[in-house]
């Protein structure tokens, strides 16, 4: 009898240290983000690496930014064009396409862009620095591992997060301008007066707030995953860094498509 009541117990064990687990990971980094924020401030300010970061996060991730918002754009012209004529409403498109990038596919596919090119790169450039004990050799040193190497990330990525968004609306607003005019014939002038005359500043504001909360989620996932890459049980070494790399893409990915219906919920 005692075994039964015990084999029923088992599962709700499981499923309460599961979520014990995530609780834990949840204040972690809720933690370690505000230690890396605080630290951006502290005396003397490493006006340097947060360039460095800068151009790594933001100036090499626009080819990608580019090539994805000018053909979401086209793509976008299209479909919209064929949706849009059934009802004899063509004239919307330039609403359509840039009300639909400039609230939601700009924030977010800028941010699944960096997390794929740059947000990898900083997970496992800190995840190798941990597993060859360099982190270990900044404590020794007495330099903040968290100042010298997250800081600065994250300080660039809240930079550089709505820069490259701003630039995904622009080229992305232009791809359906591709499709719609000068493909498919639609006037020039109604695509661009359709624009003016929808998007209002509170939707430029609100995809640059999500920028902002996408660039911390980002940063803070991506560097922690690296930064606690040794605590892992299911691997060390590299094995670990593998494993630490993949969560931070994925575990990047989910939140940003959380927090962006969070946002969008308070926003509207």
């Amino acid at each position: 009898m005692a075994s039964r009541i015990e084999g029923g117990i088992r599962p709700f064990t499981a499923m309460g240290a599961q979520a014990l687990y995530v609780l834990r990971e949840m204040g972690a980094i809720a933690i370690f983000f505000f230690h890396s924020f605080c630290m951006m401030f502290s005396w003397p300010f490493q006006v340097r690496k947060v360039i460095q970061q800068v151009y790594f996060i933001g100036v090499k991730s626009l080819l990608i930014i580019f090539l994805v918002s000018l053909f979401t754009g086209m793509v976008m012209g299209l479909q919209g064009y064929y949706t849009l004529v059934k009802f004899g409403s063509e004239g919307l498109l330039g609403a359509a396409v840039a009300l639909s990038i400039i609230r939601e596919l700009g924030p977010v596919l800028t941010a699944i862009m960096v997390i794929g090119r740059a947000g990898s790169s900083m997970a496992a450039e800190i995840g190798i620095m941990r597993i060859s004990e360099q982190i270990d050799a900044l404590d020794t040193m007495d330099i903040n591992p968290i100042r010298f190497l997250v800081s600065p990330k994250l300080a660039a990525s809240l930079l550089s997060f709505p820069l490259l968004t701003a630039f995904f609306d622009v080229v992305g607003i232009l791809g359906g301008y591709l499709t719609g005019v000068v493909l498919l014939g639609i006037n020039s002038g109604i695509y661009f007066n359709r624009i003016e005359s929808s998007v209002v500043m509170e939707d430029v504001t609100g995809g640059f707030v999500k920028s902002v909360v996408f660039a911390a989620i980002v940063a803070t996932i991506c560097c922690y995953q690296g930064y606690f890459t040794h605590m892992k049980p299911e691997g060390f070494g590299a094995r670990g860094v593998s494993l630490a790399t993949t969560s931070a893409v994925v575990l990047s990915s989910v939140l940003v498509l959380v927090a962006d219906y969070v946002l969008t919920s308070f926003l509207l």
